[in-house]
């Protein structure tokens, strides 16, 4: 935790150049547009950094949700505003990484954007309600075995991250599960904790508060390490899977018409605002890590990742409806 606060904090002093302090910030209310429901790991982080932001410039920074085709709705919105900072996106690999490489869509994830900083990478949770038999990766894989094309997985759409890890957990076990898309981790976790839909690889910032109060239980985690805020949960590497990794990670961009100058005035901003002690303890408590950085590394990460889930998508024959 203290290399990571000393690696944003000297990023975010690098950028506190002339050049880059003299961009005008916006004065006018901002927009932060989530492609998910309330109540979702895009929608709670996007507001983390939403009011921090407001208290530094003075002015109003409302989230907006516009929910739907696993963020390409909202997504497409921004790609088409003006570049003056007033309408921003929490990015997510979805919208960014997954979804381009699933179907055409009216908007370039690279050209139509102007990448601002990286707000964290989390794990994904394996989680079920109280109320299910299955209780650890071992028993769910019987379970799956024992009920073929029978258990439901919910995630936040179609061609989402938790599909996708969806998938590469049907891939690796050998198993058929029936996929339940939502609009968002809020509903779908609301029907989880309900019993309408039995299990999901949700993200860890949004099905955190559910599994600290007991109402969902976290099985496993998606990433090779265990995340700080969830130490006791083993990971499916540690479960029988070796090498399973499916993160989602969440980022602020810009439309496309935006000057590189006002996304590093911006970045220089959100830098600070990831290093403020409540910020850090909230992302950690959700398992987003790694966040910060130039927009220069914001743009190289989203390459990679495009890239990884350009072939994830080709050798698991993921497909959707357009």
């Amino acid at each position: 935790m203290i290399d990571r606060r000393l690696f944003v904090a000297g990023a975010a002093a690098s950028l506190a150049a002339p050049a880059v302090r003299a961009q005008s910030l916006p004065t006018q209310p901002v927009r932060i547009i989530v492609g998910f429901a309330p109540g979702g790991g895009t929608d709670i982080l996007a507001r983390v950094v939403g009011q921090k932001l407001a208290d530094m410039w003075k002015t109003q920074v409302l989230v907006e949700n516009r929910a739907g085709a696993s963020g390409a709705i909202a997504a497409e919105m921004v790609a088409r505003q003006p570049g003056d900072g007033t309408v921003l996106h929490m990015a997510h690999i979805n919208s960014h990484a997954i979804v381009p490489n699933l179907q055409k869509l009216a908007y370039d994830p690279v050209k139509d954007f102007q990448p601002i900083a990286l707000v964290g990478v989390t794990p994904n949770l394996l989680v079920c309600g109280q109320s299910q038999p299955a209780k650890t990766v071992k028993d769910l894989v019987d379970l799956c075995r024992q009920n073929p094309g029978k258990i439901s997985f919910g995630s936040a759409g179609s061609g989402s991250a938790q599909h996708l890890a969806l998938e590469m957990f049907m891939l690796q076990a050998g198993v058929k599960a029936i996929h339940v898309p939502y609009k968002g981790s809020g509903p779908m976790l609301t029907d989880l904790i309900g019993g309408q839909v039995q299990y999901s690889f949700d993200t860890m910032t949004a099905a955190t508060p559910h599994v600290k109060t007991g109402k969902a239980v976290a099985i496993a985690q998606t990433r090779l390490k265990r995340a700080a805020g969830h130490p006791s949960v083993p990971t499916m590497a540690e479960s029988g899977f070796p090498g399973f990794e499916a993160t989602t990670w969440y980022g602020l961009v810009g439309p496309g018409r935006m000057s590189p100058a006002l996304a590093r005035r911006i970045n220089e901003d959100v830098n600070k605002v990831l290093v403020m002690p409540d910020v850090m303890e909230r992302l950690e408590a959700s398992g987003a890590e790694d966040g910060g950085g130039s927009t220069e590394k914001f743009a190289q990460f989203i390459q990679v990742e495009q890239q990884k889930w350009a072939k994830v998508i080709k050798d698991a024959g993921v497909k959707v409806d357009s």
